[in-house]
């Protein structure tokens, strides 16, 4: 039997579709708007000080730069991909051209699990800021006796309406709300720099001894400390890797830009230019911010803040009570682009998918916006049920181990085509392949197996019922498979 592989020209020549064309709007700037404005979100504003706290004390700057340095690699990857298949779809469309139907519809899946978890989490970060930065407590309220989160509703209605009405436009709404939190970054390295004491980075690597109770539970502790016997991942060597596993979280959504491709005006040359200058500005920014805030405070005193600790606790800490206020306002504003961006990323996976015919291909028809309007309500209605109604725990990790899957098969996908496929024209070429995928493949599965082994429980089981959509609905209604019977049967 035929594996079902999708040609690349087949891939680009669907998007002349005149019922499901996107239209190409898009810059490179418009882009690199998009990336910082996805990845300056809840890793800068939450995760950094917590994990600092929690699992890797002042060497979290190393953890930053661990993450950063496997980031730059898929990145390089993206790029190549991204220039020569500009298709909506991102990883999902690049695995259909390289491995098959098959591997593109579980790497698919798994996007689903990233952008909607990720979607949903950060709507109810963004509701509780909300509440802090107007003082009137939690956005929430009782209904029927339901505990509603009414300010989750809020930005997740808001995201739908304007990413429904086009693209465009939310890269203007993106682009005004990025200039202002990047400010909000800017003022705690300028004003943090002030604070630092030189004694907060002693021990710079606390021993892991410290790590108490919570490391030595075995879902709790890093696949990787498991598998070599240690008795947990908080603190020491362990502490410093399993903490760029984590903070891997923060630098999601350079790749988001890889699925809009198909909306760029000259993709060849602009997709490679905005994953590269995204990735590259918020990599400075989130060094600097873990170098201050670890020196502003002791990591003890995060660890004692718990899964609270924020930028604001090390201000508030040093008493400069008015910048934590201000760094608020400005996780706020972070967070409603971070919502912008992820539900696009989930609008434009399904919107390939269901293109392809492995989901309703009726979702695909695309309306006088050229947006995908019907995917966009069903995105913006499913994570707005989830993240209004369910209480959602810290599923940071979910989200990093279905990404981190989507960057190896990206990474391995290059070697391929570039195999298979020399002739075709590529505006971005990755340096040293077949080595730096290869390295790319090593530094993602290496940040995976760091994760916790709760997490790769759970990823295992969606993987698991993946597969069972695509056999009950997929394969059959498949537009390539039914293409390829068609020409078999003749």
């Amino acid at each position: 039997m035929a594996r079902r592989t999708k040609s690349v020209e087949q891939s680009i020549a669907d998007t002349d579709e005149p019922d499901t064309r996107l239209r190409k709007d898009l810059s490179w700037w418009d882009l690199t708007v998009f990336g910082v404005s996805v990845v300056i979100g809840a890793g800068i504003f939450t995760i950094t000080a917590s994990t600092a706290g929690n699992i890797a004390g002042p060497a979290i700057s190393v953890s930053f730069v661990i993450a950063a340095i496997a980031c730059g690699l898929a990145a390089l990857c993206y790029a190549e991909f991204a220039s020569t298949v500009p298709v909506a779809g991102s990883a999902y469309t690049f695995s259909y051209a390289t491995f098959g139907e098959f591997v593109a519809w579980i790497i698919g899946w798994d996007l689903v699990l990233e952008f909607a978890v990720a979607g949903a989490v950060v709507a109810k970060g963004w509701s509780s800021y909300l509440g802090e930065v107007f003082s009137f407590g939690g956005a929430t309220a009782e209904v029927f006796g339901l505990q509603v989160d009414w300010g989750a509703l809020l930005i997740i209605a808001f995201v739908t309406a304007i990413l429904a009405w086009g693209t465009k436009l939310s890269a203007g709404v993106s682009l005004a709300i990025t200039v202002i939190k990047v400010a909000v970054v800017l003022l705690v390295v300028v004003v943090g720099a002030f604070h630092i004491k030189l004694r907060n980075y002693s021990p710079f690597l606390p021993p892991p001894a410290e790590a108490g109770e919570a490391g030595t539970r075995t879902l709790d502790q890093s696949l990787f400390s498991l598998f070599t016997g240690a008795e947990g991942s908080h603190y020491g060597w362990y502490g410093l890797l399993a903490g760029a596993s984590i903070v891997f979280f923060a630098f999601i959504g350079f790749d988001i830009i890889a699925t809009t491709a198909e909306e760029t005006r000259n993709p060849q040359r602009d997709v490679a230019r905005g994953i590269i200058a995204s990735l590259v500005i918020v990599t400075i920014l989130y060094v600097a911010v873990a170098i201050v805030v670890t020196g502003m405070v002791h990591y003890t005193e995060l660890r004692d803040a718990g899964d609270e600790a924020n930028l604001a606790t090390a201000f508030a800490a040093n008493g400069i009570h008015w910048a934590a206020t201000v760094i608020s306002i400005g996780a706020l504003a972070g967070l409603t682009t971070v919502v912008i961006v992820l539900v696009l990323g989930q609008t434009r996976v399904l919107f390939a998918m269901s293109r392809d015919g492995l989901l309703p291909r009726v979702l695909a028809k695309t309306g006088k916006h050229g947006t995908p309007v019907r995917i966009t309500l069903i995105v913006g209605a499913s994570v707005a049920v989830a993240a209004t109604f369910f209480p959602m725990g810290n599923l940071a990790e979910m989200v990093n181990i279905g990404t981190l899957f989507a960057f190896v098969l990206v990474s391995a996908g290059v070697i391929v085509l570039r195999r298979s496929r020399p002739d075709l024209e590529r505006g971005f070429r990755a340096p040293a392949v077949p080595w730096l995928p290869i390295a790319s493949i090593l530094a993602c599965g290496w940040l995976m197996v760091n994760l916790t082994v709760l997490t790769w429980v759970r990823f295992l089981v969606w993987m698991a019922v993946g597969v069972v959509v695509y056999f009950l609905y997929g394969r059959s209604h498949s537009v390539l498979g039914r293409s390829m019977a068609a020409v078999s049967g003749r």
